[in-house]
């Protein structure tokens, strides 16, 4: 079987090293990182697994899974001018292969979507004291005390 016909590889460290800086999504058996890149068409993926994760039979186990699962789903799923590179976790043993599929296919689908925003995005401040942050109340929050604002409201002891 000819790999370079089934999917593009990731071998360099510095192609690893450059896919650690994109976008990532977390799954129960792994963490799937991406990075656009220009240049030739066609999705590259890389494998990782620490040796935090188990002995090399286990470790060898958990990347051929993966692998599998990427020849298998991520060619209509995967962006044609991305590396992708996915770091194993010990639970890709047990999970249902299924579900490692269906993992993986909602990790790169999840790149496509925009960043959820959250609907009551409060503004911050510098403070003049030092360059603290301080969150700007709300119109119906009471304002918030700074740390010298707390000591005028001690009583003397």
């Amino acid at each position: 079987m000819d790999r370079q016909k089934t999917m593009g590889r990731l071998k360099k460290r510095a192609e690893f090293l450059a896919a650690a800086g994109g976008a990532r999504a977390s799954r129960r058996g792994f963490l799937l990182q991406k990075r656009d890149r220009d240049g030739e068409v066609g999705p590259r993926f890389g494998f990782t697994v620490t040796k935090k994760m188990g002995n090399s039979p286990e470790r060898n186990r958990i990347r051929r899974r993966l692998r599998e699962a990427v020849r298998l789903a991520a060619a209509p799923h995967a962006s044609l001018r991305a590396d992708y590179v996915l770091i194993g976790r010990r639970a890709a043993l047990s999970q249902p292969f299924e579900d490692l599929v269906r993992d993986l296919i909602s990790g790169l689908a999840s790149f496509d979507r925009p960043p959820a925003s959250t609907p009551s995005q409060r503004s911050t401040t510098t403070a003049p004291d030092g360059g603290r942050t301080r969150r700007l109340a709300a119109p119906n929050e009471p304002a918030l005390m700074g740390p010298t604002d707390r000591s005028a409201e001690r009583s003397d002891r």
